[in-house]
């Protein structure tokens, strides 16, 4: 074989050599990018990324930005800090059922109320929620099987976000202001009880007792205080009797312009 042919052939060797490490290579860092159990795949048409079971203690950060579906249901996250999914723009299903989420921070679920439609918060450890943790999210969202404290903040929770149908009769009160709600479905409670305006009457009869006190506590003082002038005067008095005539009636008198 010619020398010509020989450097060709093994430039061409050389080079498809290259080629496939580098696509090895690209290949191992795809997958090494990833949490352990998480994988990307395409489902009808739609890029998802799948954490299902995957012992994940808080939400990962190497997601794909271009996911359209994520499924981090049925691991150990506790907590969904502020901007948790901001790398996310195009996600349209977020699952973060069966957790431990107890704690959800204002912002968490910021960037996501244009494309998101369907959020499943469903079987965490939810008591309580501020309102504007879904600020400005339009998507169905699942809140049932959590431990909800029925309360005022629950019930503005409620009026905020939008409720996937059929859902609304997993929100139970697992604790309450009132025995009586307890066990029961928070709709079905908030049908007799209004949380919030129970709240301001509460607020506002503090406010008068309060009110109240302070008024009985200078009116007290008021009484004490004339009392002792009139026993100061009194025994003024009995001791100005108990002088000489004349030294008793300059200072009679001038006991009596002094208390006028």
């Amino acid at each position: 074989m010619p020398a010509a042919e020989r450097v060709l052939l093994c430039s061409v060797t050389m080079w498809l050599l290259l080629q496939s490490l580098l696509l090895l290579a690209s290949c191992l860092r795809s997958a090494t990018a990833f949490p352990k159990g998480c994988y990307p795949s395409e489902e009808e048409g739609l890029k998802t990324f799948r954490c299902s079971n995957a012992r994940l203690t808080e939400v990962p950060r190497d997601i794909p930005n271009d996911t359209n579906k994520l499924y981090l249901d049925s691991n150990r996250i506790s907590f969904l800090p502020r901007d948790a999914f901001r790398d996310l723009p195009l996600l349209l299903e977020l699952d973060l059922s069966h957790n431990a989420i107890a704690s959800i921070e204002s912002g968490a679920f910021r960037g996501l109320a244009e494309h998101l439609h369907s959020l499943d918060l469903s079987s965490n450890r939810l008591v309580s929620v501020s309102k504007d943790a879904f600020s400005n999210l339009k998507a169905k969202v699942n809140l049932s099987n959590n431990p909800w404290l029925c309360d005022c903040r629950l019930q503005e929770l409620i009026r905020t976000v939008d409720l996937v149908a059929g859902s609304s009769g997993g929100i139970v009160c697992d604790s309450s202001a009132q025995e009586e709600h307890v066990g029961k479905a928070f709709l079905q409670v908030i049908a007799d009880t209004d949380f919030c305006n129970m709240y301001k009457k509460t607020t506002d009869i503090a406010m008068l007792v309060t009110m109240f006190g302070w008024f009985a506590m200078v009116i007290s003082y008021l009484v004490y205080y004339v009392r002792q002038n009139q026993e100061d005067a009194r025994r003024h008095l009995e001791y100005l009797k108990s002088l000489p005539s004349k030294q008793r009636r300059s200072e009679e008198s001038s006991t009596i312009s002094t208390v006028v």
